[in-house]
């Protein structure tokens, strides 16, 4: 943003030479030339930084790439997301409809091989890949770079780890072996108003690197093919397939295509048609070693209030976890939620006050400290989630599909709290032929609880233009957690853990305004009327989710198999979103067995 600022003032004094006649080797005009030169010549903090740490190859998925040309890049992207609408270009044509069966098209003598599902994206798309490839179906995964893990760990709670071995497709064994780190307990604190501390949440660390080896293993062994270097070119969709053109000319046929390419998929784009996101989290940090103190972790914490970064206001937040790779080495990330709005600060601006805060807020001199590599991302959300299919035989997955909470920002834990329903369901699909597009948005239904997250998001993202104090956010999230700490885990774990439930909010609510009714009118200013009139509603389906998944599906699931294929098909998936939407597949008895203290 300065270096804008600067380009627009040295372009006003050309203009001023022309228009008044000032001579352009004026001293005034020279320094800002000159002042003009030298910022584009003299590298940011950030940048020096970054050149100076080897960097390996990149890897799919988010946070797969660390360098500074990497960081450049997403910065683009970003400012291309921040840019006004008319200026957003219309987003490619990926998926299209040919009419007619595929064996009678001059495609049918092209494809290299056939499949029951084709997973785009592999490094979270061979979780679901290796499930389904599980129960006998023939699965290829195309994936853009070579597939396999990033360096940087996964932070996670082993309960949401013991679903994948509830699926099938790892054994406890293998997921100690994934684990490269493990501590207790876990902060949550907000600028001196308190510290909650809470145990198992969060607390492992999972290496990327091993999990994914793993996974790629067991899914060879079950007969699946791995497409690497290969970028999606094109989706055309038949009555009888889907075939895929990959950018070197190979076409791939298949009943279902799976796209798991995240959140920037092309698919996803044409399905959005370029709308801006809702909101955006911008993620920066670094793996660092040379801390002293470092036993346990901090799920969210801020030291400070609201500040201004360029045009724009942010709250920072902060995350901070033992790595695996040292027991002197902890990754550190610092983030804000932001409206994307031209003058948003870019992920190098960031970068620059992380390592101006990072230091007081870990107690520690950067100069005591081996950067290891920095961390950056963007993790854009929208209220239309999850994303319904727009095309027959295509399914998004995981964060493609945004099923993802809008207040976290990382998808790994939400895919595996949904592995199991999507396995299912997408086998049942596959078996009955369900796969025109209304049968798979039956897949990515409507959740009350994913949709009344978006409050929280709203309430922890500042405003430029605001009527409250700087102080607010600190204020109302340390009011929510304080309350939630005194109705004790069952109310206080599952929300860490991203999971929303109808009676522990209403609880929550309840105690936040008796015990902190001043605040409440602060609540209106910040996240606006039009916000909290859409969240009831979503708060009333929540409950009414709540209510069905409770009473009726009892009801109705023993009846199940005396329904036609499709009517059970559908009801399977009514059920799923009862349950799943009201959050009621998070069991707090389900932990597993206690993670190892360091």
């Amino acid at each position: 943003m300065m270096m804008m600022m600067q380009n627009y003032d040295y372009q006003i004094a050309i203009k001023n030479e022309v228009i008044f006649g000032c001579p352009f080797g004026a001293p005034s005009l020279q320094r800002k030339r000159r002042n003009y030169l030298n910022a584009q010549a003299s590298p940011s903090r950030t940048q020096r930084i970054m050149e100076n740490i080897a960097v390996s190859g990149e890897v799919g998925g988010a946070g797969g790439a660390y360098s500074y040309n990497a960081l450049k890049r997403l910065d683009q992207l970003w400012s291309s997301i921040c840019s006004p609408p008319t200026s957003i270009p219309e987003p490619q044509q990926v998926v299209s409809k040919v009419p007619g069966l595929f064996h009678d098209s001059d495609q049918a003598e092209k494809y290299v091989d056939t499949f029951d599902i084709v997973v785009c994206g592999g490094t979270l798309g061979i979780f679901i890949a290796t499930a389904l490839s599980s129960k006998g179906l023939r699965v290829g995964i195309v994936e853009r770079t070579i597939l396999k893990g990033r360096e940087q760990e996964w932070n996670i709670s082993r309960k949401e780890l013991l679903e994948l071995v509830e699926v099938g497709i790892l054994a406890e064994d293998d997921i100690d072996h994934a684990i490269s780190s493990s501590f207790n307990p876990n902060r949550c604190g907000f600028e001196g108003r308190g510290e909650i501390w809470v145990r198992d949440i969060l607390n492992l660390g999972v290496s990327p690197v091993k999990l994914i080896e793993i996974m790629r293993e067991r899914f060879n062994s079950l007969g699946g093919i791995i497409f690497e270097d290969c970028s999606v070119s094109r989706i055309c969709t038949y009555d009888d397939a889907a075939v895929l053109q990959l950018a070197d000319g190979k076409i791939l046929s298949s009943r279902l295509i799976i796209d798991a390419m995240g959140n920037f998929s092309p698919v996803v784009k044409q399905i959005r048609r370029g709308r801006k996101p809702d909101g955006v989290c911008l993620v920066v940090g670094s793996c660092c070693r040379g801390f002293k103190d470092n036993s346990t972790s901090d799920v969210i914490f801020s030291n400070a209030s609201v500040k201004s970064v360029g045009m724009s206001s942010v709250q920072y937040f902060w995350e901070a976890f033992p790595a695996g790779s040292g027991p002197l080495d902890r990754t550190t990330y610092m983030f804000t939620y932001v409206d994307p709005q031209p003058g948003c600060p870019k992920l190098e601006e960031l970068l620059e006050d992380y390592w101006d805060l990072m230091p007081k807020y870990q107690g520690t001199s950067l100069d005591n400290l081996d950067i290891l590599r920095v961390i950056y991302g963007i993790f854009p959300t929208y209220r239309e989630s999850p994303l319904p299919a727009a095309f027959d035989r295509v399914l998004q997955f995981g964060d493609a599909s945004g099923v993802q909470s809008p207040v976290s920002f990382g998808g790994f834990g939400s895919l595996t709290r949904h592995l199991g329903r999507l396995t299912m369901g997408i086998y049942e699909a596959i078996d009955g032929n369900f796969l025109d597009a209304n049968s798979l948005s039956l897949l990515n239904p409507y959740m009350p609880n994913l949709s009344a997250s978006w409050l929280f998001q709203r309430a922890m993202s500042a405003k430029k233009q605001s009527n409250v104090s700087p102080n607010f956010i600190n204020e109302l999230l340390y009011a929510n957690f304080e309350s939630m700490q005194k109705l004790g885990d069952p109310v206080l774990r599952p929300f860490l853990q991203d999971v929303i439930q109808f009676g522990p909010l209403v609880k929550t609510l309840g105690l936040v305004m008796l015990n902190r009714p001043q605040i409440i009118p602060s609540i209106f200013k910040q996240v606006g009327i039009p916000v909290l009139l859409e969240w009831s509603g979503h708060f009333f389906m929540l409950g009414y989710y709540t209510f069905l998944s409770t009473f009726f599906d009892p009801a109705i699931r023993p009846l199940l198999n005396t329904f036609p294929a499709k009517m059970k098909y559908e009801w399977r998936r009514r059920l799923d979103a009862w349950k799943y939407g009201a959050g009621l597949d998070y069991k707090l008895s389900n932990l597993g067995k206690d993670s190892r203290e360091e």
